[in-house]
Parts: C-alpha cells; structure tokens; sequence
C-alpha cells in the first residue's frame, strides 16, 4: 500500500501513513492536501478526490525532540537503499563492522547492508581482517532522514522540490 508523507503544521515531517488514513484525515477536515498523485483517484458514494502523497496537518501538533533516529535492521538496508557495502550489489541482510563476537554493537555507525555472500564471507572478522573494502562509510541518520527515505526512491523523487532536496 502506498505511503503518505504527513507534515505539521509548520510544514516539517512528521511521519508516514496509509493513504486510506491520509484520505480520513482529508475528509476529516484534520488535514489539507500539499499535494496529490497525479493520476490516482479515491472514490466512494459521495466522494472523488485524488490520492494524496503529501498532507500537512490544520493544527500544530507538538512533538518531543528527537534526537536520534532509532536503529533498525530495516533502517540500516533503507539507509543504504539496499545496495551491499562491500561490492554494490542487492542487500538483503545487515552486518556488523566490528563483529558482535568482538563486542560490536546494533549502532547506525557499526552496521551496513551486505549481500548474502559477502555477510557470509566477512563471517565473525572486521572488514580489515576479511580483506574487504567499505564502499561508503556507515552514518547516523537524522529522525527527518530516515523517515523520507522510508518511502523510497521512486516516492521521493515524486515529492515537491523543497522537501525532496533533503532526502536525497
């Protein structure tokens, strides 16, 4: 199901949400589309409207500061847009830099996305230890960042200018 990008009031992002939850909000009088596909439609008995990609909310919802963007398995292949560390390939697994065997930790800084045969050839050693080359080094999201990257690439090169020159 697509994602819609939800902004506060004051035009920052704050999260994503179903487009049927995007669509409640609009209806709902809680939020306003920024803007819309260009091709896509929801219908029902009284309603045609297009389907929203980027809503901002009527009202200021005040959130606690962030600091951090919380680790995850998912965020790290997102973060690396799912391509291997080690030789560019299609990532579907997660490895540790410093091995967990070796005290390493599940940190945005110790961990990139790895193809299946390199995870597996790096095994419980440090990449210099393996003989192995990072193609990029490893870093820490901001909250905002990792939230636009989780929609993707195709759905961030749909977004308005401003708000996409930051995500990429």
């Amino acid at each position: 199901m697509r994602d819609t990008l939800v902004l506060n009031a004051s035009f920052e992002p704050l999260s994503t949400v179903s487009l049927n939850r995007a669509v409640v909000l609009v209806l709902q009088d809680k939020a306003v589309v920024e803007q819309a596909h260009p091709v896509l439609r929801m219908r029902g008995a009284d309603v045609d409207i297009p389907a929203p990609r980027v809503i901002r909310l009527c009202r200021y919802v005040r959130v606690p500061f962030r600091r951090r963007a919380p680790w995850s398995r998912r965020g790290v292949l997102v973060r690396d847009r799912h391509r291997c560390a080690y030789c560019g390939r299609r990532a579907t697994t997660v490895d540790h830099v410093v091995p967990r065997a070796q005290g390493g930790q599940d940190t945005w800084l110790n961990t990139v996305a790895a193809c299946a045969e390199d995870n597996h050839r790096k095994a419980n050693r440090t990449p210099e230890e393996a003989g192995m080359t990072l193609l990029r080094q490893p870093f820490e999201p901001t909250p905002a960042d990792a939230m636009l990257l989780s929609l993707g690439q195709e759905e961030i090169a749909a977004l308005p200018e401003w708000l996409a020159r930051d995500a990429a």
